[in-house]
């Protein structure tokens, strides 16, 4: 499929949220609304958002059990995908996998969080792990598609060792998109909507370079046609 694009639309006011999405929405395939936003304003307004359907980005991380209850407690809301982390390893993936699919055919698909995009390989290294980014995102992502994960997210560097290593089956969704000229910011590890859909990317998340612009709407708009190009 096509390269697709998700704004994240993280703010803590759900009337900006709101007037946001229905900007951008007519650009994107996907709205992602991510802690910030769920810690303020929960599910009532994960709710108001219904311009696109919804990647929440929770980032699960827990003891299985705990993970499983978190699943459950979202599938009201029906998101199309959600995150945990891979480093919670096999049962705790296994946990979210099961009670997703009590939500039947409409279940959101996993994505194992694996490296985030802010960490590098000094970064990992204090950390205690050594090796550095692709040793550890290909570690992960293993053992996270092995127990229930539907697809990963990554860094755009990792795309193509991934597609190499684990064929086109796992959804590979990339944040840390920057167009060409915009800040990094706190991102160490990012790419051009362009090169990460080459790379095979099947969605690209862009957050401040769509929401920080004058106008989001056509900051959107560029981005999309960029993928397309």
């Amino acid at each position: 499929m096509p390269t697709g694009l998700i704004a994240a639309i993280d703010t803590t006011d759900p009337q900006r949220a709101r007037a946001l999405a229905s900007a951008i929405a007519p650009h994107c395939g996907m709205l992602k609304l991510g802690l910030e936003f769920f810690l303020a304003n929960g599910g009532a307004g994960v709710r108001l958002i219904d311009d696109l359907p919804v990647f929440l980005d929770l980032k699960l991380h827990d003891i299985p059990n705990t993970v499983a209850g978190g699943v459950r407690a979202v599938l009201p809301l029906a998101p199309r995908l959600l995150t945990l982390h891979a480093a919670g390893g096999a049962a705790m993936i296994a946990a979210a996998r099961k009670a997703a699919e009590t939500a039947g055919p409409a279940r959101p698909l996993l994505l194992a969080v694996t490296v985030l995009t802010s960490l590098d390989a000094e970064a990992l290294h204090a950390t205690g792990v050594a090796g550095g980014p692709r040793q550890q995102v290909l570690r992960l992502a293993r053992l996270a598609l092995d127990h229930g994960a539907d697809g990963l997210v990554c860094s755009a560097h990792e795309v193509a060792m991934l597609r190499d290593a684990l064929g086109a089956g796992p959804l590979l969704v990339v944040p840390g998109i920057r167009p060409a000229g915009a800040a990094i910011g706190d991102q160490a590890r990012t790419m051009t909507p362009r090169d990460a859909a080459r790379a095979g990317a099947d969605w690209l998340v862009v957050g401040r370079p769509i929401t920080e612009a004058a106008d989001p709407a056509a900051a959107a708009a560029a981005i999309a046609a960029e993928i397309e190009g």
